[in-house]
């Protein structure tokens, strides 16, 4: 019964930038494309600051991700940082029923926090207007899908709660934190054709991804209520920001997760600073951050 201050898992892709490195404190050579914050999943768990070799995996349990998780065999979500230096492939995930039959993993219903953007940037998020898959496929073919996608202008601070089933992409010079369902899988629509350092290009997944595709209109959800920012059947997530004391409960029901985007301080008497993570493991009861700052707090 002790909050735990996470030690992230980085990947490099083709897209990444150096943000994460420079502005976000992640200690790596060269681009760091996503930081994996709060990860218990089997292609990359997060450390645990102090205990070498330890991982998420190996201390997350029934008891203290809390009786909401009960029934679970595996912990609900997975916390990554994103820096987007060019955009991200056009690209669907699965629902639940589909990645366990296909790909032995859960599907992925997310949550995107807009933590920081460059002038005029976006995001491609659903489709513009209802479409066919035979539609969808051809502009795949021809490369034109682009003009069927939805562009959503963003600014920092918003956020966006997208369904299994809903065609996106981070588009350049957007910052995000992204909270999902613990899963991998991703298909991959169209990836503008690029190759990587190797001159080949990335593989696409396109008769799944149009299996599972949603091809109506897309329509932006409920507007937040109070602090919370996300809710869905996976995780709910809300904004906190605070000067001085800020004091939260942490029930039986569910762990807390606590993701620092700006400023900096301590949770009980653990230094935080922007780009840090913690787990407060379910029924830890009251614990205060004292300082300043912005940050998402996640829980099932």
């Amino acid at each position: 019964m002790e909050i735990l201050k996470m030690f992230p898992v980085l990947k490099d892709y083709i897209w990444g930038g150096n943000k994460l490195v420079t502005e976000w404190g992640k200690k790596a050579e060269g681009k760091v494309a996503e930081s994996w914050e709060l990860s218990a999943h089997r292609d990359g768990s997060s450390g645990i600051e102090g205990r070498p070799g330890i991982t998420l995996r190996d201390v997350v349990n029934a008891q203290n991700m809390g009786s909401n998780c009960r029934g679970l065999d595996r912990f609900p979500v997975l916390i990554k940082l994103i820096d987007a230096e060019q955009k991200l492939s056009v690209q669907v995930h699965p629902g639940d029923e589909y990645a366990l039959s296909r790909e032995d993993d859960l599907g992925k219903t997310e949550m995107w926090y807009i933590a920081d953007c460059e002038q005029g940037a976006g995001i491609y998020l659903g489709f513009s207007r209802d479409v066919t898959r035979e539609e969808v496929e051809k502009s795949i073919a021809d490369g034109t899908v682009e003009g069927l996608l939805n562009f959503i202008p963003v600014k920092k601070g918003d956020s966006f709660l997208i369904e299994a089933g809903t065609i996106h992409a981070i588009c350049a010079g957007v910052t995000i934190c992204e909270i999902q369902q613990n899963s991998n899988v991703t298909y991959r629509v169209y990836d503008y054709g690029r190759v990587d350092k190797f001159g080949k290009k990335r593989e696409l997944h396109v008769e799944k991804a149009l299996d599972v595709l949603k091809y109506k209109k897309y329509e932006p959800q409920g507007k937040r209520q109070g602090g919370v920012i996300a809710s869905c059947r996976y995780f709910t997530v809300e904004e906190h920001s605070f000067w001085g004391r800020l004091e939260l409960f942490c029930g039986k029901e569910s762990f807390n997760a606590v993701s620092v985007l700006e400023g900096e301080g301590g949770i009980e008497g653990i230094p935080f600073k922007k780009g840090d993570t913690f787990f407060v493991p379910a029924g830890f009861g009251r614990y205060a951050l004292k300082g300043e700052g912005l940050f998402l707090l996640t829980k099932v």
